[in-house]
Order: C-alpha cells, then sequence, then structure tokens
C-alpha cells in the first residue's frame, strides 16, 4: 500500500503546536514567534510534509513566483531577439545575478520566471502576466538606458525592483554600484604603479553604468593632471574588447595603462596585447572590472574592480519580497561599495 501524505496535523502534532500555527507558517504569515517558526520547520523536515502550492495560493493570494525580467529597448526582430537571448546566456554576469535571486529565493519556497522584453509586445505580456497575478512581482535587469519597461511598471503601480539606476527617475527600488568610485580605485592603482599613458575600454555609452565608470576614470586622472583620456567604446564583450584594444594602439602605441570596464572587455584587452608582443603588466597594466569568473581564468589574472553582483541579486530580491508583503511601501535604493582585488595582470 502506498504511504500517506503527510498533513498539516501530521506537522503539528510532530511539533506540539496547533495546526493554525503550522498553517501561519507555512502561508509565510508573518506574526509567529521566530522560535515556534524554527520548530515548525523542523517539524515540516521530519515528517516530509510537501505544501499544496495551489491551496497556499487560494490562502495567501500569491503565485510565489517572481519574473526576472532581462529588458531593453534593442533589436525586435526575431533573429535579434534571439542573437540577445544568446549574448544573456553566455555572460557571466547574468549567471552570477540568477545566483544571487536562487540564493534568496528558493529558501523561501519562490521561484523565478525568466521573461525577455526588447519589444512592446514583450513588454506588454510581461505587464498582463504581472496584472493577472501570475507572478508576485518583477526583478528586472535593464540593458538599455531608453528602456521604457520601468516606467511603465511604475505606472501600474506593479511590485518591482531594479538591477541599476534607471536613467530616467521612476519611484521604483534598486540596487545599484558606486561605479565611479571603482573606476576611482581602477585610476589610482594604474597612476601608484607609474603608468603614465593610460586610456580606457569604455561599456557601450548608452548604459548609465557604462557612464558612471568612464565618468569615474577621466575625473580621476584629471585631478592628478591628466586633462585626456584615450578612449575606446565596447559593447561588454570579449570580441568588443578586441576590437577597442587594437584601436586603442593604433591610435596610442605607447599606452602603458587600460582600464576596460569589465572582464571580458579586460580579457579581450589581454589577448590582442599579447598578440602584438606587449607584455602583461610590464609593458601594459590592465584593470578589468567586476571580477567575474573571467577574472582568473584570464592569462595573466586580472587585477579587477570587485561588484559583488550576487549580494546584490539577493538585496534585490529581498526588496521586492518586502514590497510584495507590504512590509515597504515606498521606493528605496541600495548601493553597494566597490573593491579593488589586485592579481597579476596590473
Amino acid at each position: 500500500m502506498r504511504r500517506r501524505a503527510p498533513t498539516l496535523e501530521d506537522v503539528a502534532r510532530e511539533a506540539g503546536v496547533s495546526r493554525a500555527t503550522v498553517s501561519r507558517v507555512v502561508n509565510g504569515i508573518r506574526n509567529v514567534d521566530p522560535e515556534i517558526q524554527e520548530l515548525v520547520r523542523g517539524a515540516i523536515e521530519r515528517t516530509g510534509y510537501a505544501p499544496n502550492r495551489a491551496a497556499r495560493s487560494l490562502v495567501t493570494r500569491r503565485a510565489e513566483t517572481v519574473a526576472l525580467v532581462v529588458s531593453g529597448a534593442g533589436d525586435t526582430t526575431d533573429a535579434g531577439q534571439n542573437a540577445f537571448a544568446t549574448r544573456v546566456f553566455a555572460d557571466p554576469f547574468f549567471g552570477r545575478v540568477v545566483g544571487g535571486i536562487v540564493g534568496f529565493l528558493r529558501p523561501r519556497s519562490m521561484h523565478p520566471v525568466l521573461m525577455f522584453a526588447e519589444s512592446a509586445e514583450a513588454r506588454e505580456e510581461v505587464l498582463t502576466y504581472l496584472r493577472q497575478g501570475r507572478a508576485d512581482g518583477a526583478l528586472v535587469v535593464s540593458t538599455h538606458a531608453d528602456d521604457p519597461l520601468p516606467a511603465l511598471l511604475a505606472g501600474a503601480r506593479l511590485p518591482a525592483v531594479l538591477f541599476a539606476r534607471p536613467s530616467r527617475p521612476v519611484p521604483l527600488s534598486y540596487v545599484d554600484l558606486a561605479h565611479r568610485d571603482g573606476a576611482r580605485l581602477a585610476a589610482e592603482h594604474l597612476l601608484a604603479r607609474g603608468c603614465r599613458q593610460l586610456a580606457t575600454v569604455s561599456g557601450p555609452l548608452d548604459v548609465a553604468a557604462s557612464q558612471e565608470r568612464l565618468a569615474g576614470f577621466r575625473d580621476t586622472l584629471a585631478r592628478h593632471g591628466r586633462p585626456h583620456v584615450p578612449v575606446a567604446e565596447g559593447g561588454f564583450t570579449l570580441d568588443s574588447g578586441i576590437a577597442a584594444m587594437a584601436d586603442l594602439l593604433e591610435r596610442h602605441p605607447g599606452t602603458d595603462g587600460v582600464f576596460a570596464a569589465n572582464d571580458l572587455m579586460a580579457q579581450g584587452a589581454c589577448q590582442v596585447l599579447r598578440e602584438r608582443g606587449r607584455r602583461v603588466p610590464e609593458d601594459v597594466a590592465v584593470v578589468g572590472f567586476d571580477d567575474s569568473s573571467i577574472a582568473v581564468t584570464c592569462h595573466p589574472r586580472l587585477t579587477t574592480v570587485r561588484q559583488p553582483v550576487e549580494e546584490m541579486a539577493a538585496e534585490m530580491a529581498r526588496l521586492l519580497d518586502e514590497h510584495i508583503h507590504g512590509v515597504r511601501t515606498d521606493a528605496t535604493s541600495v548601493v553597494f561599495e566597490p573593491e579593488l582585488v589586485v592579481r597579476e595582470s596590473a
């Protein structure tokens, strides 16, 4: 005979509490003493009880899922959107975002649903999905300064939190990094090494983070009597870093220090320098940004500015959870501090 599935009553008996108390813990109702919550969770683990998600949703009026939306204002053709999705999955940054979000959601029995919003139609699908209650809120990673989705979410009064400060003010919570301070750390490190002819590979200049990193690098060098900084714009990809570094060497062959606005482009820069017979860091010092897995697999290993992406993503999920449960009603911002991680490239 098949073993009977454990019930709320079984959990209550095991924990020595009432069925109503078990129900409140299972349904995430917050007015339960933390010690009793731990008692009930232990009983759930021992009995093997699995909540009925459909029944729980009827009680909580929540879907227990959140939409993880990668949004922008880019190519809206099928081929363009497929290429965009491929780039997203190939970028270690996005994997770190997902890891941080899942790490927060999983213990709370919540699950992310990945959605892309690169067109007006796709953005409307996201809004409809949320309005219908199929997800409790949205975590938005925007890839373009002109992305209209944040304003649409704010206008519809839907719970949402953004990764990175929006280019235009909207009443939504966001997490971000002090990008200018990170670029300052890179500039000061290169100057301290004795680099005299500095250049930078920027990110795409329609992205706010790229603008901030470039401004921070320029401002720091200006304060040290370096009014002009050669710039080659990249696209946060390996290939764009290769092309940008080749361009810088063509225009400024005496370059002896380079700040690349992410690790992928720094890896591309190191590749070009090796091919041109330039030693890193002896001839040209290179500093990246992010401290991704690329930083430790690159040859040589990258000195880079650490962006704590996993912690930022977890904080984004935490803020959304507070908005969903009504703990937080006003928009807020959380800005993380960068850190220079010194390795062999500079």
